[in-house]
């Protein structure tokens, strides 16, 4: 890529195996990959696990630009690679006369911070389901397993969690249609105790 300006000022090409960074390490450059594929993989309980293949056009270790934090996964050139590597100033520097490039990386920012935010959005649901499950276990065992009056329940869930009223009705009522607990009118009872603790996340 001789004939590319910035791949002269800012480009390397990477053998086959070459570690771009590991996972902990420090640093402060990011990457765009112009050619061939970079694998993206993370420690997890002691084994490696492979997070993603990115290929031409797609950029990686932003963070180091934007934060001191440590890597959060490791990069390793999948094949021969040509890569763009950038230190905040020569990002800034780019991306200041290549307009095309810097909407190219804003589009592809936004995109990940949007399947991030989907992401928080279902971890909390489901955590906030996992409590719902945990309180309403507690409790239905404070009551002998006798039945709890719905209204007067969700209102305390929901002031507990500091959440809607409505979601922790609508919890409540996926718990009756998988056949967790009974509603009756405003009687709530416990059906499947065992289904029950399995939610809360707490079982063994």
């Amino acid at each position: 890529m001789a004939e590319n300006p910035l791949f002269e000022k800012y480009g390397q090409t990477l053998r086959d195996g070459t570690v771009i960074f590991r996972e902990n390490d420090l640093g402060d450059k990011m990457y765009i990959i112009q050619d061939g594929v970079v694998r993206i993989s993370k420690t997890i309980d002691g084994r490696e696990h492979k997070l993603a293949e990115l290929g031409k056009g797609e950029f990686f270790g932003e963070m180091a630009i934007v934060s001191n934090t440590p890597r959060s996964a490791t990069a390793v050139a999948a094949g021969t690679v040509e890569i763009l590597a950038f230190d905040r100033a020569g990002f800034e520097a780019m991306i200041g006369k290549n307009t095309k490039i810097a909407m190219s990386i804003i589009d592809k920012l936004s995109k990940r911070l949007q399947n991030a935010n989907t992401q928080i959005q279902t971890l909390v649901r489901s955590n906030q389901r996992s409590m719902i499950a945990l309180n309403l276990h507690n409790r239905f065992s404070e009551k002998g397993d006798g039945a709890l009056t719905l209204d007067s329940t969700a209102e305390a869930i929901a002031l507990e969690l500091e959440c809607p009223r409505e979601n922790v009705l609508e919890v409540i009522n996926g718990f009756e249609r998988n056949r967790i607990c009974t509603i009756d009118g405003n009687a709530l009872r416990l059906k499947d105790r065992k289904a029950l603790v399995k939610l809360t996340g707490t079982e063994g």
